[in-house]
């Protein structure tokens, strides 16, 4: 008995349908929806909301700093004049108004 050295049709379909599949999987992790570039998309978008926040903090407690200062209990008369200066745009009759 001699064998057929040509492989068979079902052998050639297992091994395509095999290296079909592996390279949708590979498709899959480097491009798909929770692949590699879907990641670095999200770490970066990650990183910039992490830099907002820290700004929102410090905007806000300058704000908070800022409410305290001009409150009943603890009033600071130089936030408060510079406050009325800017807002209502006074001015002492001694000063001198340079723009």
């Amino acid at each position: 008995m001699t064998r057929n050295s040509t492989p068979s049709l079902g052998s050639l379909l297992f091994f395509a349908a095999a290296f079909l599949l592996s390279a949708y999987f590979t498709f899959a992790a480097v491009q798909g929806d929770f692949g590699l570039f879907r990641r670095v998309e999200i770490q970066a978008e990650a990183d910039t909301l992490a830099r907002d926040l820290d700004r929102l903090q410090q905007d806000t407690a300058r704000m908070e700093n800022l409410t305290r200062r001009l409150s009943d209990d603890y009033l600071d008369l130089d936030l408060l004049d510079e406050q009325a200066r800017s807002v209502l745009g006074l001015a002492r009759a001694d000063e001198i108004i340079i723009d």
